[in-house]
C-alpha cells in the first residue's frame, strides 16, 4: 500500500524546530568525555535539592494521574504573584502556553506580530493556527517597539514581546512598553515572555507585574526550566486575565503537567536559596566571561538573560563545530541570521574557563 497522506500548506511552510546539541550526542559522534554544554541556557547548578526531592516522594504514585488543574501548584504561584489561581494556566513548558494562546485566538486570516530574531516556537505555533507571522527587524539588537506599532493592520490579533529576548539578551523599557500598550487596540493581545525573567538587573526593563489584570489582553509567560532548573521537568506557565484563561482550559489537553513536575516545581518555588545561588552564578559568571573576552578583543553584547551573543567575525558554524572538538557546545546563531554570532549561556566556573581557552585555540586557528 502506497501511503497518500496531505498536510495543508500552512503545516508544510514550517521549519522544525532545532533544539542544541545533546551532551550524549556529542559524545557519541566525537569520543569525547566530560564536554560542556552551553548552549540551550539550562541551569549549571542543576536542580534544587527541594525539587529533587519532592519529585522522588511522588515516584510511588506514577500509576496514579497527576492532578488536571495543577491545583496546589496554581495556588502557590497565586499567592506568590499576587494574582488569583484561575489567572495561572500551566503548561508542558511555557512553549505549550504559546501554542494554546495561538491555537485558541488565531485562525487563517489573522496576522500575529513577531520581533526578528526572536524565540522560533512563535513562528512556528502561529503558522501551526494557519495564521499569518509579520516579522518586524530588531534595531541594534533591541525590539524596536515604534516599528512593531507601526506594523499593526486591521488583521493583527497577537503581538510576542520576548524580554529580555531571545537570543539577543536585550530588555524593553517600563517607560518604552507604557507608550506602547496606552492606546494599543483591545482586540489585540500582548504576550509578554518572560522566560529570563529572573536574571534581569537593570531596573528601569518593563516587567509583566506591572500589567497583567482583568481588563487588558496582557499576557506573561514564565517558565522553570532556567533560573529554577527544571528544563527535564517541562514546566511553564502563563499568567493572565481569566477570560483568557477559561479559553485556553477547553483546549488544553488534561493532565498535562505531570506528577513529579508538580512536585517539583512547588518545592522549586520554596527554596529562596537555591534560585538567588542560579541568578549570582549567572551574574559572576558573566563578568568573568565580560573580562576574559575583552582582553582577548572579541566582541560581544552585554546581557540581561543567562546567555550572551559573541561576535567571533567569521563563519560562527564553523567556530561551532570546531568546538565540539574540544567538547564544548554552544549555538551558533546562524539560524537566526547572525551569521557570525555565537549564543553561549552561562556555566559553572571551570565550565567557562574551558569554553575560553578552546575558543582562543579555535580563532587562533581561523
Amino acid at each position: 500500500m502506497i501511503m497518500k497522506i496531505s498536510a495543508p500548506e500552512h503545516i508544510l511552510s514550517i521549519a522544525p524546530y532545532t533544539p542544541g546539541k545533546p551532551v550524549e550526542e556529542l559524545e557519541r559522534e566525537y569520543g569525547i568525555q566530560n564536554s560542556v554544554k552551553l548552549a540551550s541556557n539550562e541551569n549549571p547548578l542543576g536542580s534544587s535539592p527541594m525539587a529533587v526531592a519532592a519529585a522522588r516522594k511522588v515516584l510511588n504514585s506514577l500509576h496514579r494521574y497527576p492532578d488536571g488543574a495543577a491545583h496546589d501548584l496554581s495556588v502557590k504561584l497565586a499567592g506568590q504573584l499576587g494574582v488569583k489561581p484561575e489567572n495561572i494556566v500551566l503548561g508542558n513548558g511555557s512553549d505549550e502556553v504559546i501554542a494554546l494562546l495561538t491555537r485558541a485566538l488565531l485562525q487563517p486570516g489573522d496576522e500575529a506580530i513577531i520581533p526578528r530574531p526572536s524565540f522560533l516556537m512563535y513562528d512556528i505555533t502561529v503558522r501551526s493556527a494557519g495564521a499569518t507571522p509579520v516579522y518586524v527587524p530588531l534595531t541594534k539588537l533591541h525590539i524596536d517597539l515604534d516599528a512593531v506599532k507601526k506594523s499593526i493592520t486591521a488583521a493583527t490579533r497577537m503581538i510576542f514581546i520576548c524580554n529580555p529576548n531571545n537570543p539577543t539578551g536585550t530588555v524593553v523599557y517600563k517607560d518604552d512598553m507604557d507608550r506602547f500598550l496606552a492606546d494599543l487596540p483591545e482586540n489585540i493581545v500582548v504576550v509578554l515572555d518572560e522566560a529570563y525573567l529572573e536574571f534581569v538587573r537593570d531596573p528601569d526593563a518593563a516587567k509583566g507585574d506591572d500589567y497583567i489584570d482583568e481588563t487588558g489582553p496582557i499576557v506573561s509567560l514564565r517558565t522553570f526550566s532556567k533560573a529554577y532548573g527544571l528544563a527535564g521537568m517541562r514546566v511553564g506557565y502563563g499568567i493572565m486575565p481569566s477570560k483568557l484563561s477559561n479559553l485556553l482550559h477547553r483546549i488544553r489537553l488534561p493532565f498535562n503537567v505531570s506528577l513529579p513536575a508538580q512536585a517539583a516545581a512547588g518545592a522549586a518555588l520554596d527554596d529562596d536559596g537555591f534560585l538567588e545561588k542560579s541568578v549570582r552564578l549567572v551574574h559572576e559568571g558573566l563578568e568573568y566571561l565580560y573580562h576574559a573576552l575583552d582582553e582577548m578583543g572579541i566582541g560581544y553584547f552585554a546581557t540581561q538573560t543567562n546567555f550572551f551573543l559573541i561576535n567571533v567575525a567569521c563563519d560562527a558554524q564553523d567556530v561551532f563545530e570546531k568546538l565540539l572538538m574540544h567538547g564544548i557546545i554552544v549555538r551558533s546563531m546562524r539560524s537566526y541570521g547572525y551569521n557570525e554570532y555565537l549564543r553561549v549561556n552561562v556555566g559553572l566556573p571551570e565550565e567557562n574557563r574551558r569554553f575560553i581557552a578552546a575558543l582562543a585555540k579555535v580563532l587562533a586557528r581561523a
